[in-house]
Order: C-alpha cells, then structure tokens, then sequence
C-alpha cells in the first residue's frame, strides 16, 4: 500500500460542530417583517444552497460573484414564498446574514489529531462544501497553523461529491489520490466522492455526531472510527500496511 502522505479532512461535523448562541429560524426573521405565512412556505432554511454534488463554476470566478448568486437564490425563494418586492432585499439581506453567523467549536480530539499528522511531516488539508471564506472559519477556531491547504465549494466551483473539487485539494497538498487518506462524517461526500477519485477514505461516526441514521456497511477503501484520537493507530499501526484495514 502507498505511503500516506496527506490527510484530508472535511470540516463542519468532522473538525467543528455548532455552538450556542444558535443561528436564529428564519421564521422568526419573517415575523419581524410581519411575514409569517412566507416564513411558513420558506420550509427548511438550510436547503437554499447548492445541492450535493453540483458545479457552479460560472458563479464562482470572485468572492462578488458569488455573494450576488447566493443573493439571487435566496431572493428567488423569498418571492416564490410570496414576500413583497418592496420587502424583498431587506428581508434576503438578513437571511444571508443569519444563515452565515454560525459560532463554531473544535472537537476536543481536534488539536491533537493534527499535530500529531504534521509531526509525521503529513500535509493536512481541509475540503468543505462551505462559504467563501474558509479561511476565515479556520482563524476563528485557531486552525490556521495545523491546515497546509484549505479548498472550499464556493471558490472550487463544484460541490462534493464533484470530481472537481477533490482534483484541487488534491492539486493544491501536490499529491497524488494513492498517497492522500480523507476524514469526514458524510457517507457521500466524504466516503463514496473520495473513492471514486482514488483516494482512501476513514468514515468518522461520532457519539455526538450531526448525521442521524444507521452507519452504512463498510466498502473496499474505507474504515470507520469514532473519533480522530484512534485515527494515527488506524494509518501507522503495525498492521496499517494491511489493505484489510480500509475495507
């Protein structure tokens, strides 16, 4: 088996997870603008965005690009919704704020996991379906001197499970797929988008995860754990040589 010599990590569920103060429900965003049977048809506020897998390389050429079609889209729901023209842009420009004003904490087997990567002299990554300022994420939760490489959806131009953005992590670490493992939670896009590029991929199934269900069945390429504290073991035991041991 090809020496590892990245790890990719996903990183809303995987490295991060929310905390309060909570983002507010839009309903009650509609309500304050007296819009409450719009609030109601809005549905889920969280399902506006791109949807899994898709390419939008068209919208993401620069940062006002691609606000202006994250606007757009929010601004298509809110009339369908029945909000009023002349409520419309105040109402979309709180929404947008809203949707993005998310407080986020490391897991407490974060900090570890990853300098335990780097003093292996491995090239860390992070790869997220996520806005356009990654990095200003990553600062936040005081990432930035663990992550060699950070690639999000709304620069890329594409989504996972989308090829394309697993080349540019890809391109950006300057390794090939052989040498590259990825971590995250979500079955598809961290798991099966991986794999189908040729990478090796760790399924992480946290106690406290984000993701309800049942884990899916293991494949070839693929092992599981439950935390990022058993993830060194996994790639440099006596036996991570092993393919038996990704699937």
């Amino acid at each position: 088996m090809t020496a590892i010599r990245g790890v990719v990590f996903d990183f809303y569920g995987t490295l991060v997870r929310m905390v309060p103060p909570l983002p507010p429900d839009h309903r009650s965003i509609f309500a304050r603008h007296g819009l409450v049977e719009a609030g109601r048809r809005w549905g889920d506020q969280w399902s506006v965005g791109p949807g899994e897998g898709e390419e939008h390389r068209a919208h993401s050429g620069s940062e006002r690009a691609y606000t202006a079609w994250e606007r757009d889209r929010l601004r298509s729901r809110a009339r369908a919704c029945g909000v009023p023209g002349d409520q419309l842009e105040e109402l979309v420009a709180e929404v947008d704020r809203a949707m993005k004003d998310l407080h986020l904490a490391l897991f407490d087997d974060v900090p570890g996991a990853l300098a335990e990567l780097r003093s292996r002299g491995v090239r860390v990554a992070v790869c997220s379906n996520w806005y356009w300022h990654l990095d200003r994420s990553l600062a936040d939760v005081g990432l930035t001197d663990l992550i060699d490489v950070s690639v999000s959806s709304a620069r890329v131009g594409a989504r996972k499970p989308h090829p394309l953005i697993y080349r540019a992590v890809l391109d950006r670490l300057g390794l090939t797929p052989e040498e590259t493992v990825f971590v995250g939670d979500v079955w598809r896009p961290d798991v099966e988008g991986p794999l189908t590029a040729g990478m090796r991929a760790v399924h992480l199934w946290r106690a406290d995860r984000a993701v309800d269900g049942q884990a899916p069945p293991l494949v070839p390429g693929a092992a599981r754990i439950s935390g990022l504290a058993e993830l060194s073991d996994l790639l440099w035991s006596a036996s991570a040589t092993d393919p038996a041991r990704f699937g």
